[in-house]
């Protein structure tokens, strides 16, 4: 089954392009551009651990791969301002020995990226939250038994229940919304993990408030 692209991703293809946006500096420029909009090098420097000379470099890399672009100038003139090219990307492993190199490259710097994630959410974020915020935080892990064209429905299932979520006007979302970041892992098991017809049902571990509430 074709993963849809219902949010307007750039899709990345090209090798080059991959191991390009390889770079925990170049990750945090995107990701910075994407969440708050438009900035120059010497805004982004402090958020993505560079100077802006480098910062610069980077962007101009990222340009060059048609990720990021150059925006509406702001009130200083003298400083470019550049903007993510789209709302977000995505990937899939090519076929060739190069493509699937460069693909593991990358996820391998994405999955890093994310992997300090929830303990920061729980440490920094989490014991300031009011109950109501906490109820439905937490986590699920769920294994499931299907084949690969099945895994490629429930993806996309998943993103049709959070296109509308996505894509609406800030003017229509409600007052007490705020950011939730929603960090998926999809990870299939190796072919000989796969359990007999006899074995007992797939775990569904969940947690959702940390405090004691569930979900």
């Amino acid at each position: 089954m074709e993963h849809e692209n219902r949010l307007g991703d750039i899709e990345i293809t090209d090798p080059k392009a991959m191991r390009a946006l390889a770079h925990p500096v170049r990750l945090a420029i995107l990701e910075r551009l994407q969440r708050h909009g438009p900035a120059t090098a010497t805004q982004l420097s402090p958020d993505v651990g560079a100077t802006p000379s480098v910062t610069s470099w980077h962007l101009r890399h990222l340009a060059g791969f048609g990720l990021v672009r150059d925006a509406e100038a702001g009130t200083d003139r003298r400083e470019r301002r550049w903007e993510a090219a789209a709302r977000g990307f995505r990937f899939e492993t090519p076929e060739d020995d190069e493509g699937r190199s460069a693909a593991r490259v990358l996820s391998r710097e994405m999955f890093a990226r994310s992997a300090t994630l929830p303990q920061r959410w729980m440490t920094e974020t989490e014991p300031g939250l009011d109950p109501v915020w906490r109820k439905p935080a937490g986590l699920a892990n769920t294994r499931i038994v299907v084949s690969a064209e099945e895994l490629a429905a429930i993806e996309n299932a998943i993103e049709r229940v959070l296109v509308p979520y996505i894509t609406r006007d800030p003017a229509q979302r409600p007052n007490d919304s705020r950011s939730v970041r929603l960090l998926r892992y999809v990870l299939p098991e190796a072919a000989d993990d796969r359990p007999n017809d006899t074995a007992a049902e797939p775990a569904d571990d969940r947690t959702a408030d940390p405090t004691g509430g569930t979900a």
